[in-house]
């Protein structure tokens, strides 16, 4: 039996609760707009449906979240296609064509995807490519390279090595390249004095149905990384620069040199 004390100290005390729960929620809900503000500033403003409209300044008040229209996206992700699709959606703007390519991209379809391209009914030829490369060094490091001072060894011997051997690679480190038989290859290093750099140039040569351009390349940026690592102790300023073909002979293309151009 509950006295009338009791039942007035028991109906006070649901009265209370009831007060706080409110309170708490008041609270909350101020919280959820104040951080709302805070992610406006950071972020920008919050568009008009998204996560701001999923959650309620009152969490009392349950919202309807939003349905995704099938219409608003542009493709459908629902059958087995899906990767059919995306291409055909990325690559929609380019025409169909067989043999067709991007500007003359060859390592690239008539569909925009990368390829290896076929030389299979290309004549073999005589083909050679020359590339040149610079390391700059610095004052400080030029001499001790001079010098052979560098605690790993001779620098430009070791470069030398490895721009050979990264030559050897470049169907290996160049994905599309084809893997061609070398019938030469020379890397020449030569210190500058005037700019406290290291010039290198190398050669490639080859009888076959596609040039060497890139081996040249990758001769010459292997050697000058190796110029790098042998020297990074000495400073970290070092700078690989003008990795670029100075000209080549041979192929469908014709003869073609940089100063020429």
């Amino acid at each position: 039996m509950f006295t009338a004390g009791g039942t007035a100290a028991a109906a006070f005390s649901r009265s209370r609760r009831f007060f706080s729960t409110s309170k708490f929620h008041d609270a909350f809900g101020s919280a959820i707009a104040e951080m709302n503000k805070e992610m406006e500033v950071v972020f920008g403003e919050v568009p008009p449906s998204g996560l701001a409209g999923s959650v309620s300044t009152n969490p009392l008040v349950e919202e309807q979240q939003p349905q995704l229209k099938s219409q608003e996206l542009p493709l459908s992700f629902t059958d087995s296609n899906t990767a059919q699709e995306l291409s055909r959606h990325k690559f929609s703007h380019i025409p169909d064509g067989g043999d067709n390519n991007l500007s003359g991209l060859t390592h690239v379809g008539s569909r925009g995807e990368a390829q290896m391209v076929d030389v299979s009914a290309k004549d073999s030829t005589k083909r050679v490519a020359i590339a040149s490369c610079k390391v700059v060094l610095g004052e400080k490091v030029f001499d001790m390279v001079s010098a052979n001072q560098m605690a790993k060894g001779d620098v430009l011997t070791v470069a030398k090595i490895a721009g050979i051997n990264g030559a050897k690679q470049t169907s290996t480190l160049i994905p599309l390249c084809h893997n061609i038989a070398l019938s030469h290859l020379r890397v020449d290093l030569v210190l500058n004095p005037e700019d406290h750099s290291v010039e290198i140039k190398g050669e490639a040569a080859t009888t076959g149905k596609t040039g060497v351009e890139m081996e040249a390349l990758t001769a010459v940026a292997t050697a000058g990384l190796t110029v790098y690592d042998m020297c990074k102790a000495a400073s970290k300023d070092i700078r690989i620069t003008d990795v670029q073909l100075e000209g080549k002979t041979g192929g469908k293309s014709g003869d073609w040199s940089r100063g020429k151009v």
